[in-house]
C-alpha cells in the first residue's frame, strides 16, 4: 500500500508590523527643534531693531514709531523748534532727564547737570554715536553747545523696575525663568557687544554695585534690554598695554571683582598713582549676580541655576584670563535655554528614544 503524506499544520507566530512609535518620536523631536529655532529667533529679533542699524535708517539718522522715513538726527536748532519738555523724570551724576514731546511722540531730553562733568557728558555722547546699534538706546538728535540729548523713550524704565513690572496684572505672564533668562541673555548680549565694539573692547565701568547696574539699562515694552548709560566706557587695548582704572577711588564689596580692590590691605592707605589697572574681565565677574537678579525666584529657577553653575563658577575665578569670554557665556545661556524649552515641552522624550 502506498502511504500517504501527512502534512502538519504549523501556527507561526505574526509577524510584527515595524512600530511607527520611534518614527513619530523623531519626527516630533525634529518638528521641535524647528519650532524651537523660530522661536528663539523670534525672541532676540522681535523688536526689529537691526543688528548695524537702529530700525534700518542709515547711520546719523533714525525711525519713530509708525512714521515709514527716516529722519535725520534732530539739531539744535530743531530741539529748540519743535521738541517740548514735559516734566523731570531723573537725575543722575552727570545728568538730569526730561520726559518730553516730539511730533507727538514721547521722547527724552538728557542735559547736563555741572559744566565741570562736560567731559564726561560729551563722552558719553560720542559713545551714544558710535556704538548705535539693536543694543543701544536709540539716538535722536543732540545739541553739543547746550549740552543736550535727545533719545527714544521707554515707557518701563530702568531695570530697577523690574521686579515690580513683572507683578503688573498686564505684565504677570512674563513672569517666568524662559522669559528671565531671556533677559539675562539680553544683557549679557550687551556686554559681548561692548567688549567687541566698533571701536574696541570697552569696559563698563558705571557698575560698582548692582544697583547702579541695573540704572545702566533700559527696559523695553517687548522685554528686551538696551544700555542707556554710556558715560563711563573706558577702551582696553591688551596689544598696546592699555588697561583701565574706574575712577580714582578706592572700590570695595563682593560686586567689583578682586582686582578692582585695592590690593596692599588696610595698613597701606589708598593711593590711585599705585593702584593697578585691569581688563574687560571685571565685567565677567560681576555676571552672575546680575544673573541672579534677573532670574529671581520663579518656578524653575532653580534647575536654570543648576545647569549655569559651572560657568558662573568660571566668571568667579580670581585671575582674570581665566574667567571666560562674554561671547562663552551667552553661549551657555543659550543652548541651556535651548535644552530646557525642548525638555519642558517633550519630558522623557530622550529615554523614549
Amino acid at each position: 500500500m502506498e502511504k500517504k503524506a501527512h502534512f502538519v499544520k504549523r501556527d507561526f507566530p505574526p509577524r510584527e508590523a515595524p512600530s511607527l512609535l520611534p518614527v513619530l518620536l523623531l519626527v516630533a523631536v525634529l518638528l521641535l527643534n524647528a519650532l524651537l529655532y523660530l522661536y528663539l529667533g523670534s525672541l532676540h529679533g522681535s523688536s526689529g531693531r537691526a543688528d548695524a542699524e537702529p530700525s534700518l535708517c542709515p547711520y546719523g539718522s533714525f525711525r519713530l514709531g509708525p512714521v515709514k522715513n527716516c529722519s535725520p538726527w534732530l539739531s539744535c536748532e530743531a530741539i529748540d523748534r519743535e521738541v517740548r519738555k514735559l516734566k523731570r523724570v531723573g537725575e543722575g551724576a552727570v545728568k538730569k532727564v526730561f520726559l518730553s514731546e516730539w511730533k507727538e511722540n514721547k521722547v527724552v531730553i538728557s542735559q547736563l547737570t555741572k559744566p565741570e562733568l562736560k567731559e564726561d557728558f560729551l563722552h558719553g555722547l560720542k559713545m551714544l554715536k558710535a556704538l548705535q546699534s539693536k543694543h543701544v538706546v536709540r539716538l535722536l538728535g543732540y545739541c553739543e553747545k547746550q549740552f543736550t540729548i535727545l533719545t527714544e523713550y521707554h515707557p518701563l524704565g530702568s531695570l530697577r523696575g523690574l521686579n515690580e513690572t513683572l507683578h503688573i496684572p498686564k505684565y504677570k505672564s512674563m513672569n517666568t525663568w524662559q522669559r528671565r533668562l531671556m533677559l539675562a541673555i539680553d544683557y549679557v548680549s550687551i556686554i559681548r557687544y561692548l567688549h567687541s565694539s566698533p571701536l574696541g573692547t570697552l569696559v563698563m565701568c558705571d557698575s560698582n554695585d548692582l544697583d547702579k547696574v541695573l540704572s545702566q539699562y533700559l527696559l523695553t515694552s517687548d522685554f528686551h534690554i538696551l544700555v542707556n548709560d554710556l558715560d563711563a566706557l573706558p577702551l582696553v587695548n591688551k596689544s598696546a598695554g592699555r588697561l583701565v582704572k574706574c575712577g580714582h577711588r578706592e572700590l570695595w564689596g563682593e560686586f567689583v571683582a578682586p582686582e578692582q580692590r585695592w590690593p596692599y590691605g588696610e595698613d597701606v592707605p589708598f593711593d590711585d598713582d599705585l593702584m593697578p589697572p585691569y581688563d574687560e574681565k571685571t565685567d565677567i565677574w560681576k555676571i552672575p549676580d546680575v544673573f541672579n537678579f534677573f532670574l529671581g525666584h520663579v518656578e524653575g529657577s532653580d534647575i536654570v541655576r543648576l545647569h549655569l553653575f559651572d560657568i558662573h563658577a568660571a566668571c568667579k575665578k580670581k585671575d582674570p584670563a581665566e574667567r571666560p569670554s562674554a561671547q562663552e557665556i551667552l553661549d551657555t545661556y543659550k543652548k541651556v535655554l535651548t535644552l530646557l524649552i525642548r525638555e519642558a515641552a517633550m519630558p522623557g522624550t530622550r529615554e523614549m528614544l
